[in-house]
């Protein structure tokens, strides 16, 4: 009993790795409905690992090096890899210049920004309430939430048939996992309404959100996140 006790959380990490990998495949062959159905299970498993461990009083180093080695590739290979199909059907070619490799290959800095942010998270003591630049999973669903928008309803063809912005998003979202901004985490440091405001505005704006726009509301979600958080920037502690 003891052993599954302290194993069952890192059964779920890996459970969270798994469905990175197949993601990732998927979204490689074309196949990203099965790459938005392995996000959403890395998401949940993601979750459920951290509330397992500390249910099951399992927390460990091991755990925590397996969480993001696992984040790695749900949350950094894979939105790297979707902004680098965004990117394939442009050449070398950016407003007049030439480039020296194909600019797809340029989607893959949101992967190693990622690994960068990770890392940085690792050795950071301060965020337990909160976090410091844009977590690994909302980016994911920041950069996939537009590709599948533009996917499954032709949302924002304007924006991903223009390389430019592609390449200001990729930048752009790159800077954000390791900006010194704080960003609303969803732990709770007490249970006093007034300490909680920034939560309960995310909350009931991501519901209202996703409840009007539906699919094209996944990554206008996140971008309601990161403008929430920075009206409550004195307020995250």
């Amino acid at each position: 009993m003891n052993f599954i006790k302290n194993n069952l959380a890192n059964a779920i990490t890996l459970g969270n790795l798994f469905s990175g990998c197949v993601g990732a495949i998927h979204l490689i062959l074309g196949d990203y409905q099965t790459t938005a159905i392995c996000i959403l299970f890395s998401l949940v498993l993601d979750f459920f690992d951290g509330f397992v461990a500390r249910a099951l009083k399992a927390n460990s180093n091991l755990g925590t090096q397996l969480d993001s080695l696992a984040d790695m590739v749900s949350f950094g290979l894979v939105p790297g890899l979707t902004m680098f199909k965004m990117l394939e059907p442009f050449s070398t070619d950016v407003l007049g210049f030439s480039l020296p490799f194909e600019i797809k290959y340029f989607g893959l800095l949101i992967t190693l920004f990622s690994c960068l942010r990770l890392a940085i998270f690792n050795l950071d003591e301060e965020q337990k309430y909160y976090f410091k630049g844009l977590n690994t999973p909302s980016n994911t669903i920041l950069i996939f939430g537009l590709y599948y928008a533009f996917k499954e309803n032709q949302s924002f063809p304007f924006l991903l048939n223009n390389e430019l912005f592609l390449i200001i998003s990729t930048v752009f979202s790159s800077w954000l996992l390791i900006s010194p901004l704080k960003m609303i985490a969803m732990k709770f440091k007490s249970m006093k309404l007034e300490d909680n405001y920034p939560k309960i505005a995310l909350l009931v704006g991501a519901v209202l959100i996703l409840l009007i726009f539906k699919t094209v509301g996944i990554p206008l979600v996140i971008i309601y996140y990161i403008l929430i958080s920075l009206i409550f920037q004195k307020q995250l502690k």
